[in-house]
């Protein structure tokens, strides 16, 4: 079987858990990336399955997260702004098709994660959204060490100074809700530095989807209701384990008449 970039794999060693596309194959090492889970890996041709079904990236869950009303009535809904940072432009775009299916207005932009603190100033400025999403892609590198050592993280730090840098733009944590971090990010670090909610408590993978999920969720919760957390969470991939964060309202606003 001829293995080419841009296959959907997945991998014998690892029981087929993670649906995988090819993204390059250099010197017969194949590179993947996550199709739903934000994650990147190698393996050799030998490990490898094609994986045959249609391309398609779903919620992790029964989807019972809030959808604007289609039937407005009299009423008129007016729901939080998302801007959506992410270093990776396909998990961008499926986070932003779901915004959409949602009825939500968000903005996306695809900055890599090292940059991203340098940029997002000027963007919460111009924006002024009620949720910002920080996210990419992580890691936690075991064989460096300590797991409560920053630097022993992929981009956990530069999670970490892009929300420091949107906590001082507006302190509340109720006028601007952060959700921070990808696969395996060092969570306490992300909460210290000002997120709300972030990843990952357990140093797990996260699907592609979970920061999305929440933002949504918020985005749609009538303003000053106040979000049951622990059912909030059991609605990511691996709940309380993958992300975690504190409790705080709806955003979005009821009006009369339309």
């Amino acid at each position: 079987m001829e293995l080419k970039r841009g296959d959907l794999v997945t991998r014998i060693s690892y029981n087929h858990d993670t649906i995988f596309k090819i993204t390059n194959i250099k010197n017969d090492i194949y590179y993947l990336k996550g199709l739903e889970v934000r994650l990147f890996a190698d393996a050799t041709a030998s490990d490898l399955i094609k994986y045959v079904e249609k391309e398609t990236i779903e919620p992790p869950f029964p989807d019972d997260t809030p959808s604007l009303p289609l039937e407005r009535s009299d009423y008129f809904y007016l729901p939080g702004k998302i801007l959506h940072i992410d270093g990776d432009k396909d998990y961008l775009d499926k986070c932003l098709e779901y915004y959409k299916k949602k009825g939500i207005y968000a903005i996306g932009k695809r900055i890599t994660e090292e940059h991203i603190y340098e940029t997002i100033l000027p963007m919460l400025n111009e924006y002024k959204p009620d949720i910002v999403i920080i996210t990419g892609h992580d890691a936690y590198y075991k064989k460096k060490g300590d797991i409560n050592n920053i630097k022993n993280y992929r981009n956990t730090l530069n999670f970490v100074k892009a929300v420091k840098v949107a906590r001082k733009y507006e302190k509340s944590h109720d006028k601007l809700i952060i959700i921070a971090g990808a696969c395996q990010s060092n969570y306490e670090e992300l909460i210290k530095a000002g997120a709300n909610f972030a990843s990952s408590p357990k140093r797990i993978n996260i699907h592609a989807l979970d920061p999305a999920i929440i933002a949504a969720t918020l985005a749609l919760t009538e303003h000053n209701k106040e979000i049951n957390l622990l059912e909030l969470l059991d609605k990511t991939k691996y709940g309380h384990e993958g992300m975690g964060g504190i409790k705080c309202n709806g955003l979005m606003y009821v009006g009369y008449p339309r």
